[in-house]
């Protein structure tokens, strides 16, 4: 059974715009980001979707509903799902990115969020973002594994043998994810607003990734 599972990243927001961390918290789309999930609907215009989830973060719900208005499936209103939304990044939420990942990394040899990704892991790096928030409100690689894996697994139960699905989600999370299942695709480089990640899941102990981060 194969079930083709579309992750947009949501369109560019104006904490994007600006450099700023966001997770948890939430800015509108800009114009770029309206744009940027239109032209994701029109890439994805000839792919019928059976079902189509968001984060429940507005910027996700704002770009699903624009990619499905160039669809042809009669789904124009995502399924909402806590599941699919952003790290928490807790005390660092809303800061200058540039400067958190330099505070961070810098003292072992990464001054970029990139750069610490392709030094030490995706996951890795979670746990150093949770390690440094004095709060202690950032989530851990188990926290987001605990609250992305069962979601995931309720979209592949609810689906068909050859179904498209479209999930609506972010950055971090998809980077994420995708190395949860293949470890040979370099996360370290951000998926782009509205960049396309394709998973193909063959019940929920085979999924594969087909391709990543893709804009054409």
């Amino acid at each position: 059974m194969a079930i083709n599972l579309y992750f947009v990243r949501h369109g560019q927001t104006f904490l994007n715009k600006y450099h700023r961390i966001q997770g948890l918290s939430n800015a509108p789309l800009t114009e770029k980001g309206i744009n940027d999930g239109i032209a994701a609907g029109k890439r994805l215009s000839q792919i019928e979707f059976n079902a189509a989830y968001s984060s429940d973060m507005q910027r996700a719900i704002d770009t699903a509903k624009y990619i499905l208005k160039e669809n042809s499936s009669a789904i124009k209103t995502p399924t909402i799902s806590t599941a699919f939304r952003e790290e928490n990044f807790g005390y660092f939420e809303g800061s200058d990115d540039q400067s958190v990942w330099h505070m961070i990394g810098s003292p072992k040899g990464a001054n970029t969020f990139n750069e610490m990704i392709d030094k030490f892991s995706m996951e890795k790096v979670v746990d150093m973002i949770a390690a440094a928030d004095p709060y202690g409100d950032a989530e851990t690689n188990q926290d987001i594994y605990d609250r992305f894996m069962p979601g995931l697994k309720d979209v592949i139960s609810k689906a068909n043998d050859n179904d498209n699905v479209l999930i609506v989600a972010h950055g971090t999370l998809i980077r994420w994810l995708v190395s949860q299942f293949d470890k040979s695709i370099n996360v370290a480089d951000s998926p782009k607003n509205g960049g396309v990640t394709k998973l193909v899941a063959n019940g929920d102990n085979d999924i594969k990734v087909e391709f990543f981060n893709k804009v054409d």
